[in-house]
């Protein structure tokens, strides 16, 4: 039976190596277009009227290129502050989560103790916990300490988070890093906080890299967290609440949530693409150890 996958597999290999590259550029192009054609149909309705955006089909080209809903998504819905509120949430946030992971990840993979595995053990575990089955007790405990209807609040609760991939993911490329640089490091009379910032830190950059945009984006798409921390305050929205402003009791101006969405989603590309040569390279070297 072994034989015979081998050999399967050893077919398929040859077979691919024998299609044209042109075959396989078509196939990957097409995927490519699947995949990033919802994004730019939100583009294009955001430059069309109400009525185009639902006569018009899957046309991408506008008949009439409406740029007032973009100003109205930015003043008449202030998604301008909420804009403000979402950078100052998710920058936080990420800052806050990604040296808790990183601490994490580094004892857990330096230093022995009683219980490790099972800590460790327990983190696997609660990836497979429903997300939202904390939200009462934080609301709870949040609402004791009066920090509902702030971005205080909001930021402790965001970042308060298992965050169990990140750790792991820390966990994983620290193994890897030789002893040596540690014993180095205790030589030259460094403790251990100068050891992990100024020594383990830096060499893990592209783990923080991953890490920092994974955060970035839970953070910057965070709706319920969000909505429950800024239910009677309109002026600490972020941008994924702020979409309920263009839902009346009437009407939707889909053309005007449409242009939020592309201002929304624009910080997320930036960032990715500043950084997804760090976050592959943080992806591979945690998976490779």
């Amino acid at each position: 039976m072994t034989a015979q996958v081998v050999v399967r597999t050893d077919r398929q290999r040859r077979l691919l190596h024998r299609l044209p590259w042109w075959i396989a550029a078509l196939f990957l192009v097409g995927i490519a277009v699947v995949w990033i054609f919802p994004f730019l149909w939100m583009l294009s309705a955001s430059l069309k009227d109400n009525m185009e955006m639902f006569t018009g089909g899957l046309k991408l080209w506008p008949d009439k290129f409406v740029w007032d809903n973009y100003t109205r998504a930015w003043n008449d819905a202030h998604f301008g502050r909420y804009l403000i509120n979402t950078v100052v949430v998710t920058v936080i946030t990420v800052v806050i989560v990604t040296v808790r992971c990183a601490t994490a990840g580094y004892v857990l993979a330096r230093y022995r103790f009683r219980g490790s595995k099972l800590f460790l053990g327990v983190l696997v575990a609660t990836l497979f916990v429903p997300t939202g089955y904390t939200i009462i007790p934080v609301v709870k405990i949040s609402m004791q300490l009066h920090l509902i209807d702030s971005l205080t609040g909001l930021i402790l609760a965001l970042s308060g988070g298992a965050y169990v991939s990140a750790i792991l993911l820390y966990y994983g490329y620290f193994r890897q890093i030789p002893r040596e640089l540690e014993e180095a490091a205790i030589v030259d009379g460094a403790g251990f906080v100068r050891i992990f910032f100024s020594v383990m830190l830096p060499l893990a950059m592209p783990v923080t890299a991953t890490v920092a945009v994974l955060t970035f984006i839970t953070t910057w798409n965070a709706f319920f967290l969000p909505l429950v921390f800024t239910f009677s305050r309109a002026d600490l929205r972020t941008v994924s609440v702020g979409m309920q402003a263009f839902v009346g009791e009437t009407a939707t101006d889909w053309a005007g949530m449409a242009a939020a969405g592309v201002i929304s989603i624009v910080p997320v590309v930036v960032l990715f693409i500043f950084l997804q040569r760090y976050f592959v390279e943080g992806i591979s070297g945690a998976v490779k150890s």
